[in-house]
């Protein structure tokens, strides 16, 4: 039976994803989130048992990939393709009215497509994917931003907006150029030729871990200061840190 439990998570992980399409679509950013946190939580978990039980398997590999795809592919690209169109008050495509005609009609063809580019999300979150499971390096680190990282980066903005009712976060959140260029720096990151550790403990010790252990008490010490509005500060101090590791080691 234990051959089953790791993708049985992986399935919990996907499961998770699927929901959070259907609230993310429906602009529940609050109840789409709760579900991507799940999603992430079965997915780092999956990894975690496959290893403890010494049951990883091909299959795994696909599966996990395929349900990733999903809770951070297409849930962060849905986020980002609904918030590019609240910032500019066009959350669906072009609605004029309602004719093929009024849909590719001159001016107003900017405004009816901007919301597209968010997609660019999905289309790198699944380029990454691929990529990840032809590379058989990434074992103790990853080669570009983890899609789950990323989906956390793009999940966070809607709960700012939601929860902290901060005017000054949220004018900055709802700016077209802002988030234009997030989608840009996203898509870049995700598959970057960057090298970031992964969080993965094969022991419990400090030693072996340092650079995870001080990365953690960091990250939770900001998210109790600036409560969501750390996740995109955690996501700068993750590839600062990784960076200055490779520096201070040399290579992974």
């Amino acid at each position: 039976m234990k051959n089953y439990v790791p993708n049985a998570l992986t399935l919990l992980n996907l499961f998770c994803g699927c929901i959070a399409v259907v609230f993310a679509a429906h602009n529940h950013f609050i109840a789409a989130a709760a579900f991507v946190f799940g999603g992430v939580f079965f997915d780092f978990f999956d990894g975690f048992a496959a290893r403890k039980l010494g049951v990883s398997s091909e299959l795994g590999l696909q599966l996990d990939s395929l349900a990733d795809m999903v809770t951070s592919g297409v849930v962060p690209g849905i986020v980002m393709f609904k918030l590019l169109g609240l910032s500019i008050d066009r959350p669906e495509l072009a609605i004029d009215e309602g004719s093929w005609n009024a849909f590719f009609s001159g001016e107003d063809i900017l405004p009816s497509f901007l919301p597209i580019i968010g997609f660019f999300i999905t289309l790198s979150s699944a380029y990454r994917l691929a990529k990840f499971n032809l590379d058989e390096e990434q074992q103790d680190y990853f080669k570009g931003l983890p899609t789950p990282a990323n989906t956390l980066l793009i999940i966070s903005l809607p709960l700012i907006l939601e929860l902290q009712h901060n005017e000054m976060m949220n004018a900055i959140i709802m700016n077209q150029g802002v988030l234009i260029a997030l989608t840009i720096t996203s898509t870049f990151l995700l598959n970057a030729p960057i090298v970031l550790f992964a969080l993965k403990f094969k022991t419990w010790g400090f030693k072996p871990n340092a650079i995870r252990y001080v990365f953690l008490i960091i990250s939770v010490l900001l998210l109790i200061l600036l409560q969501f509005a750390a996740i995109p500060l955690i996501i700068l101090v993750y590839v600062a840190m990784s960076m200055l590791d490779i520096v201070i080691k040399g290579s992974y």
